[in-house]
């Protein structure tokens, strides 16, 4: 994607603008973001995904009191269509369909690892979750009738207690739109806002992740105690200075040297860190599977990724799915090209060398790879 040229998507800004001006600063909203969008599924289409097992999918009603009930949802469990204030919402429909996965690949002028999936609300009329916060970005796109959205930079973050919702009990807007299909809203992190539908609607909301500091930790020390063994050995810890003691419940000095000199040792190598915090960013979502595929690399056809998977690279590895390999040289410059672009072209597969094939035709046999037609 060239950076620097403007996009209809971001309102004639280009992605480096847009990015230096908004992302993570200031609300946009674009009118005729994406000119001419009809709903990619249609309403039957989505409320038989939200029916599926290993669809996150949410029902939100609001009669005299908020509701909230969590799927799978079959057509029974919703309400009438003609019933008002009510809302389906479901998650990561980029990775069941491929209309919905092509429209997120728009959004690739931010990084791999900060974007997380597509969500499509329904809502009949008046439907809506509550004036809320996110804290994440969200670009709010208007696929099919309208939505009135109110949004308003309040310090005042405070929730309605006793809700099956997280609702602002003191939203104070300061600013209000109506989004027509096509129209498209970006919110940064904590940006309050409130989205009702004017009559029937659908908007797909486009979210990306963003890890605190306490899970990117978790995270790393769950994956880095499994190597632990390995990193720092097996030596015991040995105290044959220790006194005799007349205090014997305290902790020894000497002990606790010795596992901040573990810990240290455990941490202290960067390509590991890198290797580990590459395959958790690959990490496939807890309900993604994939089809096994009996088919080999040939070079004489090219390849592409399932819209499932998730690959990416640092300077000295690959990683996809979960997966971390040490990559140099022309191979590691293919994979890189094949993260970027989600495709290898033939002539890109004839330059690799034999193990990067097999790897490959590995990843073509757990459908991570496709090849093409």
């Amino acid at each position: 994607m060239d950076v620097n040229q403007p996009l209809t998507l971001l309102g004639g800004l280009t992605a480096a603008q847009f990015m230096k001006r908004h992302w993570q600063k200031k609300p946009l909203l674009v009118r005729q973001a994406i000119p001419g969008l009809k709903p990619l599924l249609s309403r039957s289409e989505l409320f038989a995904l939200a029916s599926q097992d290993g669809v996150e999918s949410r029902l939100i009603a609001r009669t005299d009191e908020w509701t909230f009930r969590k799927g799978p949802l079959t057509r029974r469990a919703l309400p009438p269509l003609t019933q008002p204030d009510w809302t389906l919402l479901v998650q990561g429909v980029d990775l069941h369909d491929e209309r919905v996965h092509a429209l997120l690949q728009q959004f690739r002028f931010v990084p791999d690892a900060r974007l997380d999936d597509v969500m499509i609300s329904y809502a009949s009329p008046g439907g809506g979750v509550g004036p809320h916060f996110d804290s994440y970005d969200v670009f709010l796109i208007q696929v099919h009738g309208q939505r009135r959205w109110r949004i308003g930079q309040q310090k005042d973050l405070s929730l309605v207690e006793g809700l099956p919702l997280k609702i602002l009990s003191n939203f104070t807007p300061q600013e209000e739109y109506v989004l027509d299909p096509g129209d498209m809203l970006y919110l940064p992190p904590r940006w309050a806002h409130d989205g009702v539908a004017v009559g029937e609607c659908m908007t797909y909301s486009v979210g990306f992740r963003q890890p605190s500091r306490g899970e990117v930790a978790r995270e790393l020390l769950e994956r880095l105690a499994e190597e632990a063994t390995d990193m720092v050995g097996d030596a015991p810890y040995r105290d044959p200075g220790q006194a005799a003691t007349t205090n014997p419940a305290e902790v020894p000095a000497a002990m606790r040297d010795f596992a901040r000199d573990a810990l240290s040792r455990a941490l202290q190598d960067p390509d590991l860190l890198a290797m580990l915090m590459g395959e958790w960013l690959t990490e496939p979502k807890p309900d993604v599977w994939f089809e096994p595929a009996a088919q080999g690399v040939h070079a004489n056809t090219g390849v592409s990724l399932d819209r499932r998977t998730r690959m990416m690279y640092d300077e000295h590895h690959v990683f996809i799915n979960g997966e971390g390999f040490a990559a140099s040289g022309r191979d590691a410059q293919a994979m890189r090209l094949l993260a970027d672009q989600r495709a290898l072209d033939q002539r890109a597969v004839q330059k690799l060398s034999h193990a990067a094939q097999e790897l490959l035709a590995q990843w073509i046999e757990a459908g991570w790879v496709h090849r093409a037609e």
